[in-house]
């Protein structure tokens, strides 16, 4: 029996944003409907090295394979001259349960997925016509989101704000170059809600950094950031003034995402959040009039990783790429 591998470099080769939204998209549905297979999530924070990881599995009925997914994020590695991400992804045959391919794709799939899900949640959740959007972080993932969000959005303006202004001007100046846009530095945060329409969070914040009282009618919020309890990027009081809050699953976002926080203060319930996959399948409406405000709470599931994997395997094969081990 051999395994595939593929590098990083082959991954990014196979799939981009665009391939990447359209696969996440089938995957929702594919959950909404109830063809997807789900375990729980498994998390481990370290403490003594400021770092974090994530293992997440999942099947898609009637796809070929399931995954076991392992994504990193060692926040002092730079310090280090080692990346701050990292992780790789197992693909098995779902006809055999044997080990297919080896994904060694460094966090690669993961930033993707989630940049299409962000993308997603946009697309159902916020206006048509956007005048500013405004990208609350600058890391990585931040990158990501606004890349996948202008394959679905063209927003007039851009800005991005960042707890350091130069990380805010290094993130401008790269993703001026890549996309070809001008991006602005906003350096009060208040001021740059209250003048925003669609909003991305994607910070590791500990502490909520947006406030009910700053929204504008019609803003749109993807929450990217809450990924373990202790995290927590918007005040409580956003979600219980939104009109709809949105969660890629609402058990996992009650345990770990912004919904766990207002569930915890007694100020939302769980069967009060619609789930992203009912509202892309029009089991449940989503955006109804420009003046709502809307609220997605993505914590991140394994169909997700499910899905690209099926994607870049499958490619993988049919154009010959990767490298065989043998076992």
């Amino acid at each position: 029996m051999n395994i595939r591998t593929l590098t990083e470099a082959e991954i990014r080769g196979l799939i981009g944003p665009a391939d990447a939204l359209a696969a996440i998209r089938a995957a929702f549905a594919a959950f909404a409907e109830g063809r997807a297979t789900l375990p729980g999530v498994i998390g481990m924070e370290f403490h003594d090295h400021n770092g974090e990881a994530h293992i997440k599995g999942a099947y898609l009925h009637g796809t070929p394979y399931w995954s076991i997914k392992a994504a990193t994020g060692f926040y002092d590695n730079p310090v280090l001259g080692l990346p701050m991400l990292g992780g790789l992804s197992l693909v098995f045959s779902a006809t055999t349960g044997l080990l297919d391919t080896l994904l060694l794709d460094n966090g690669y799939l993961t930033e993707l997925r989630t940049g299409a899900a962000g993308a997603l949640a946009a697309d159902l959740l916020a206006k048509r016509e956007i005048e500013q959007a405004l990208i609350v972080g600058a890391g990585g993932q931040a990158r990501y989101q606004l890349e996948a969000l202008l394959g679905i959005r063209q927003p007039r303006r851009v800005a991005v704000h960042a707890r350091r202004r130069e990380a805010a001007e290094t993130y401008a100046a790269a993703m001026r170059e890549r996309l070809g846009i001008e991006i602005g530095i906003a350096p009060d945060l208040r001021e740059a809600v209250s003048a925003a329409d669609l909003i991305v969070t994607a910070t590791s914040s500990r502490a909520p950094l947006i406030e009910a009282a700053w929204l504008q009618p019609g803003v749109h919020i993807t929450a990217m950031g809450s990924d373990f309890p202790e995290k927590q990027e918007l005040a409580v009081e956003v979600l219980t003034r939104a009109d709809l809050v949105a969660a890629d699953h609402p058990p996992q976002g009650a345990t770990q995402g912004e919904i766990h926080h207002a569930i915890a203060a007694g100020q939302l319930r769980l069967e009060e959040i619609v789930p992203l996959g009912a509202i892309a399948t029009g089991r449940a409406p989503g955006r109804e009039r420009d003046d709502q405000i809307t609220v997605a709470d993505l914590t991140g599931l394994g169909i997700q990783d499910a899905a690209l994997a099926n994607a870049v395997v499958t490619l993988a094969k049919q154009r010959g790429i990767g490298h065989e081990l043998p076992t």
